[in-house]
């Protein structure tokens, strides 16, 4: 499957939070993309700050930067799913 471009993408999210806001979401399919939206966001800087890591040398400020970029995303997840986490301990 091809991924949507940035238009269709923006005309998906407008109309999935219509569909929210008005509460037309019978098979959750508004909430699904809304919620994976937002997520998506937070794995790609994951992505980003590994890729850093990784091709810097993994030095430890790349290394603390990883993992407080994946404290960071796990602190939101948790929010959002009103559910508690482990910490890594920095």
């Amino acid at each position: 499957m091809s991924k949507p471009t940035e238009e269709e993408l923006e005309a998906a999210l407008k109309m999935a939070a219509q569909m929210r806001d008005k509460k037309i979401d019978p098979f959750f399919i508004a909430k699904t993309l809304l919620s994976h939206n937002y997520r998506i966001k937070y794995l790609e800087e994951i992505l980003k700050s590994a890729d850093r890591y990784i091709n810097r040398g993994m030095s430890e400020q790349e290394k603390t930067h990883l993992i407080r970029t994946i404290e960071k995303i796990k602190d939101a997840e948790s929010f959002t799913s009103g559910q508690g986490r482990e910490s890594f301990g920095l």
